[in-house]
């Protein structure tokens, strides 16, 4: 029986967007008003090989615009709604200053915390879906006041946070398969 524990979870580990807790998004029902958007890859298209697990595992260059004037901060997600045991995040990045206006790519946006992700680690994790085509929404919040959670928090805290002080957000969604 031990067994066959070690080897579900191996297997959970290894499916990548398989494994971690079922996350709820924040701020579903806000109206997209903020435009974000990457010079990497367009809308609805393939997120390039680099950006992924298959490659150099490095967040793509993100930019945006929209953003309301009275956001006190920003936070950004990156989630994969298609995993098998519901959306799966990538990455979560929260307090990032509300001028701020992009993100090179590898990089954090300035300000920003990074927070755990469905894997439990605080850093971005590449696109990595177990089989199939799997969508990627890269989706910048604009929050009423920073959460001043501390680096590391768990993903439902987050999430959880993000939910409260969400005012607007935007998306990118790209595609992404092995």
């Amino acid at each position: 029986m031990r067994g066959a524990s070690v080897l579900l979870m191996v297997m959970g580990l290894a499916a990548g967007c398989g494994g971690g807790d079922k996350a709820e998004e924040p701020g579903k029902d806000l109206a997209e008003s903020i435009n974000v958007s990457s010079s990497a890859f367009e809308a609805d298209q393939a997120i390039p090989r680099v950006y992924s697990c298959d490659g150099n595992d490095v967040s793509p260059p993100l930019a945006w615009d929209g953003v309301p004037k009275d956001a006190g901060a920003l936070a950004l997600v990156v989630d994969d709604p298609d995993a098998p045991n519901g959306t799966y995040v990538h990455w979560i990045v929260l307090d990032i200053a509300a001028e701020i206006t992009s993100v090179d790519r590898g990089a954090i946006p300035s300000g920003g915390v990074q927070e755990a992700n469905s894997a439990g680690d605080a850093t971005y994790a590449g696109p990595c879906p177990p089989d199939g085509t799997h969508h990627y929404r890269f989706t910048v919040y604009a929050l009423d006041a920073p959460t001043q959670l501390e680096e590391g928090s768990s993903t439902e805290e987050a999430l959880g946070a993000i939910d409260d002080h969400a005012t607007a957000r935007g998306r990118l969604t790209g595609t992404y398969s092995h």
